[in-house]
């Protein structure tokens, strides 16, 4: 079975929805799973609806019913005539009710709102913001079955089994390697990324890039021929077209070169999602939905990404440390673990580090506007330095040429050589 993910971008308004049914009516549908996220800036929609309940602030309400009016004319969207659509299609899609179940779907997130007893944000999260999943998979499977694409909609919550660590919850391999099966063996599906249960029952939520872990999961089980994510860009790039004017697609990438490139913080895949689809070697396709026949980039069991080409990875906003003892005595071992510790307790995320024998260099993302507090801690023990809004670049497989590329034009701060990867802190 193949198993393809289209994400929130891809499904954001009716024409969206109409490009899946043309991708996959270019691409076949036999033996297909088909993985679909909430509905463009949903998510973000939902988050606003829980600020805003947390406050008790009754306008919750209001952000709900603009939730629902925004499908709703998705759903109108795809009820006009379009090129390439039937009319019997058409008639089917408007007659399949499938307004009544978004309505439904809307009052049960109210009802469930308004019952609510818990103070444990991540768990409302997971409970609120799935419902955009639940939105966008109903109108998704309307729109396909109407159109003689006969994809049974399931609910990933009564698929994939979790732990009860919300927002970020970890799969039950063997319970829901069962339940899969039992439930998706042999037929066409369509279900919602992101989202499983825990053992009560309780939606759980999987964290970071978790539609993509839903396709890995689904395939893993199923032993899966390939999952496919489609994108708004043509493959995997080696750098982000938004930063540099000249990239280049890379054709295939090894698995472990692809988890490196998400390591360093581009916009690949996240390893978790990688790992499974690893262990049983299931490749796994970055394709552009607007162009579903061309090749697009697939990471696979090869030796070297092809073509062979330095990858830029770019960070911006990030803070440069540099950190050294009072007395100009050695920076060891229960400095660094003490430093670090901070570093945990202000939630820092470490992009690149260098130590010599005095002092102790980091670049860090202070995602969370805790640096003065650090750099306050930090102070009663340490001498420290820092500079905030420095670029740190990542050149994987670099040469001279992306070397003097880099550096041109930039006051380094920092730079660290390693046989296969430069990193370099640079204010620009």
């Amino acid at each position: 079975m193949k198993i393809y993910k289209f994400g929130g971008a891809s499904v954001k308004d009716a024409d969206g929805v109409r490009n899946v049914l043309h991708v996959l009516q270019v691409m076949g549908t036999e033996d297909l799973g088909v993985v679909i996220s909430a509905m463009g800036k949903t998510t973000n929609a939902l988050e606003d609806v829980i600020a805003s309940y947390q406050d008790n602030d009754a306008y919750y309400l209001d952000l709900i019913d603009e939730l629902h009016l925004k499908h709703l004319a998705v759903i109108e969207g795809l009820e006009m005539p379009s090129d390439g659509i039937k009319e019997e299609w058409l008639f089917r899609f408007r007659e399949s009710g499938i307004k009544k179940t978004v309505k439904a779907i809307i009052e049960s997130l109210k009802g469930e709102m308004l019952r609510n007893q818990s103070k444990n944000y991540s768990f409302l999260y997971d409970q609120v913001v799935s419902h955009g999943e639940l939105l966008s998979t109903k109108i998704v499977a309307a729109f396909l079955n109407a159109c003689d694409i006969p994809l049974v909609w399931k609910d990933a919550r009564q698929l994939i089994k979790t732990d009860q660590k919300y927002r970020d919850a970890g799969v039950n391999w063997k319970e829901t390697e069962n339940l899969i099966i039992q439930s998706c063996k042999g037929q066409p599906f369509i279900t919602q990324g992101f989202i499983g249960s825990d053992n009560n029952g309780f939606t759980t939520t999987l964290g970071r890039e978790g539609s993509d872990y839903t396709a890995a999961i689904l395939a893993y089980c199923l032993d899966g021929t390939g999952v496919t994510i489609w994108k708004d860009v043509p493959g995997v790039l080696n750098a982000d077209p938004r930063v540099f004017e000249k990239t280049i697609l890379l054709n295939k990438i090894p698995y472990n070169e692809a988890i490196e490139l998400a390591f360093y913080g581009a916009s690949v895949i996240h390893p978790k999602t990688l790992q499974p689809l690893q262990g049983k070697e299931i490749p796994l396709y970055v394709k552009s939905f607007m162009n579903p026949e061309e090749e697009g980039t697939v990471i696979t069991a090869v030796d070297t990404i092809e073509p062979l080409t330095p990858c830029y990875i770019v960070r911006k906003n990030m803070v440069f440390l540099k950190i050294s003892s009072r007395d100009f005595s050695f920076i060891g071992e229960h400095n660094i673990s003490d430093i670090f510790q901070e570093l945990s307790i202000h939630k820092m995320q470490v992009g690149l580090l260098q130590n010599s024998a005095i002092s102790f260099s980091l670049c860090v993302e202070d995602k969370y506007a805790k640096i003065n507090e650090l750099l306050k801690d930090l102070e009663s023990r340490y001498r420290v330095s820092h500079v905030e809004g420095v670029s740190l670049y990542t050149v994987r497989h670099y040469d001279g040429d992306a070397i003097e590329f880099i550096e041109s034009g930039k006051t380094v701060l920092l730079k660290q050589r390693a046989q296969e990867t430069l990193q370099l802190v640079v204010k620009e």
